[in-house]
């Protein structure tokens, strides 16, 4: 593990991808040449290409809280992505359980809004 100028653990891109990984159902895919995490084949964790952060899907409301209780690890991401909720999580400023409850509420989010839809009963129409 690298240790940064103040003795603390920084998080590596490897620890973010075995936290993604951890989620049920989760696969490493490729998006933008980079590597995201999926579930139900839509993405809620990438790491950046730098290798430096990461970003999970999050609602609004989620974002606002991780941001506002831990300004230096959680950054909106740039434009319309940083508006829907991707959230940056910056390796150096790491807190490996609060990335953690990210990661799985960004999972969850996901894992969720992607069940498959109930089919109607065939014979059962409604009129």
């Amino acid at each position: 593990d690298d240790v940064d100028f103040a003795g603390g653990l920084i998080m590596t891109a490897n620890q973010f991808r075995r936290i993604a990984l951890g989620m049920q159902d989760a696969v490493e895919g490729e998006h933008m040449a980079h590597p995201d995490f999926r579930v139900n084949g839509r993405i809620f964790a990438t790491i950046h290409p730098d290798g430096k952060q990461g970003m999970v899907k999050l609602t609004l409301d989620q974002q606002r809280e991780f941001i506002t209780a831990n300004p230096t690890l959680f950054v909106p991401a740039s434009g319309a992505w940083g508006r829907s909720g991707c959230t940056m999580v910056q390796f150096a400023a790491a807190d490996h359980d609060t990335v953690g409850e990210a990661m799985t509420l960004a999972w969850q989010g996901t894992f969720k809004a992607k069940k498959p839809a109930k089919k109607p009963v065939k014979g059962k129409s409604r009129r």
